[in-house]
């Protein structure tokens, strides 16, 4: 299972959210690229970067770090926040992020997200489904949709759709452990899914499980940021699955 820490990015400097609210915003002292650095030299092979200001805009506006990290380590960079349009997609690449994931626009112009996968590969277009209560959310959680969770993902998973990561907002940096149950039922229902897990990781041992659950991936952050899961865990992890 991969370990992708997230970088989340409030006018260049490095900021952790509770459940998506702005007004909880905590700022860290290092860099959106001295923590990728640090995760580069701990064998970490690629990062979630996450635009907050793009996806409380609904327009991407952090290229410049995206841009920094991929030019300053060898990280594959997954880009999010305020992805749109064609023309998002076009300068995330070029700006050298390796894959994008988008979450709204896969819900106001599902067949434009569509045509992505089909534009661009599979390889390159992750959809982030993330839900409270069953309910899709979007614009970086602020606004509420009546979509039913799994509904928008068959729609998606019947178009190829093969990367996906989701979160139940109300773990969110709420250190309280990840939606295990969650996780398990859309593993039965979409085997084929690479999917992330996302929110609620309060340290190792909930990523154990979620390898054990069999999952392809987890994204995690607030529980690196807050001491609990450190450099060291990762080095030895890395070095557990290498």
């Amino acid at each position: 299972m991969l370990l992708v820490p997230s970088i989340s990015v409030i006018e260049g400097r490095t900021i952790r959210l509770k459940q998506g609210d702005y007004s909880s915003e905590k700022v860290y002292d290092n860099t959106p690229i001295d923590v990728a650095k640090q995760f580069e030299d701990h064998g970490i092979s690629r990062i979630h970067l996450i635009d907050l200001d793009g996806a409380r805009r609904g327009t991407s506006v952090n290229y410049d770090i995206l841009h920094m990290v991929a030019a300053y380590t060898d990280l594959k960079v997954n880009f999010t926040g305020g992805i749109h349009t064609d023309g998002d997609v076009i300068k995330s690449f070029e700006y050298g992020a390796e894959s994008i994931t988008a979450a709204s626009v896969a819900v106001s112009n599902k067949e434009q997200f569509s045509n992505w996968l089909m534009s661009y590969g599979r390889e390159k277009i992750a959809l982030a489904a993330d839900s409270l209560k069953g309910k899709i959310r979007i614009r970086g959680w602020q606004k509420a949709t009546s979509k039913d969770l799994f509904d928008h993902i068959a729609y998606f998973y019947d178009r190829g759709l093969k990367y996906l990561k989701t979160t139940d907002i109300s773990k969110d940096g709420a250190m309280e452990g990840p939606s295990f149950d969650l996780y398990k039922k859309l593993l039965k229902e979409f085997p084929d899914l690479c999917v992330f897990a996302s929110g609620g990781v309060r340290g190792m041992d909930d990523i154990k499980k979620l390898r054990d659950i069999g999952l392809y991936g987890v994204i995690f952050g607030k529980a690196f940021y807050e001491g609990n899961i450190s450099l060291d865990d990762i080095d030895n992890y890395q070095s557990v699955v290498a």
